[in-house]
């Protein structure tokens, strides 16, 4: 059974769900928490991903609170009917941690995709890093995207029996994804410039922090002509309260929908560079040549700043404005970055993490 309810996971999902359905000896459920709504809703569409279970948990203005006595309350019955040999998660986000707990609680075991990942700061990402770090204690598969995330659960004494390296699956959905014949209005609009792609919603880049990403690209944004930038704005109010405030009344800034995983791979693919604080962007742009600043005091994908293709610029206004004026006005230090190599894998993670659980099981 796999568990995912966000937009970030089920892009990461869902190539694995086809990769398990298309083998004959595995039977393969989907259960969909609904973390988020409309936005998971387009992941499965673009992926023709039917879910056998939907928990449909999402509240207006949820909290963490909401968030995990939903899913707890909501997996027993489940679990209990499907009675699954391995209910694989993904990542950090409440609908990993909780299903996982649910799963343990019931005794059975948990596969963790995308395992390993740190920044050892339990509060940043809050609260990814707590969740990740507790799953990791529950996980009978540790399916680690790096090496780097390998060594991270050695250090904490996880079995290394228990420890796979695939690469990320992330990289899987870009090879379906990105088209050389797409088109789009928004791109045909910016198709005059330098398209700049801005990314941003966590929960603790709320408030101030957010508001000085946004101050910083706009001041960018007026003093170089050439650029033109999209941002996709995430659905949550407060996100939207502070980009209009801070980045309405610019022609040559866009707030758009949020648009589907199609889409946006292939903005990404067309874009000049992105700005952002997510965290599957940090590893599906480097394989597009794609330079990324990522506005967060911590990331936990250091395989991308040490390879060169990302660089961890914080929140402070200064510091996004100037790092964001570097790359625009100096070819050599943008050309550093597009040209770096990707450490996140080929795109065959699926068929890695499927060749894993196909054998462990039949043993």
């Amino acid at each position: 059974m796999l568990v995912f309810g966000t937009r970030p996971e089920a892009i990461k999902m869902c190539p694995l769900v086809n990769e398990l359905k298309s083998r004959p000896g595995i039977e393969t459920v989907v259960c969909v928490t609904g973390q988020h709504r409309q936005m998971l809703d387009m992941v499965l569409r673009t992926f023709d991903v039917v879910p056998d279970y939907d928990l449909s948990i999402m509240k207006d203005r949820q909290t963490l609170f909401d968030l995990g006595t939903g899913i707890l309350t909501g997996m027993e019955p489940v679990l209990r009917q499907e009675k699954p040999d391995v209910v694989l998660v993904h990542g950090d986000t409440s609908t990993t941690l909780f299903t996982a707990m649910a799963a343990f609680y019931l005794q059975i075991p948990v596969g963790h995709v995308e395992a390993g990942l740190r920044t050892y700061n339990i509060y940043s990402p809050y609260p990814e890093e707590f969740n990740r770090q507790t799953v990791s204690i529950i996980s009978r598969f540790n399916f680690a995207p790096t090496q780097t995330a390998r060594e991270n659960l050695l250090r904490e004494m996880r079995d290394d029996k228990n420890i796979y390296v695939t690469g990320n699956t992330g990289i899987d959905a870009l090879r379906t994804t990105v088209r050389k014949d797409y088109t789009h209005p928004e791109l045909e609009w910016a198709s005059d410039s330098r398209l700049i792609l801005v990314e941003v919603h966590r929960r603790e880049s709320l408030g101030e922090p957010m508001a000085r990403m946004f101050r910083a690209i706009r001041r960018v944004a007026e003093e170089h002509p050439d650029i033109k930038v999209i941002y996709p704005i995430h659905l949550n109010p407060a996100v939207r309260e502070i980009a209009g405030r801070e980045l309405t009344g610019m022609d040559r800034i866009r707030l758009i929908e949020p648009l589907d995983v199609l889409d946006f791979h292939n903005f990404m693919a067309r874009c000049h560079l992105i700005l952002t604080d997510s965290g599957g962007i940090q590893e599906e742009a480097p394989s597009l040549g794609k330079p990324v600043l990522v506005m967060r005091d911590t990331t936990e994908r250091p395989e991308g700043v040490a390879a060169g293709t990302l660089k961890l610029v914080g929140t402070d206004e200064e510091r996004i404005y100037d790092c964001f004026r570097q790359l625009l006005e100096d070819p050599d230090a943008y050309a550093a970055m597009a040209e770096a190599s990707n450490p996140y894998g080929d795109g065959y993670a699926s068929r890695r993490i499927a060749d894993i659980l196909e054998r462990e099981l039949e043993e």
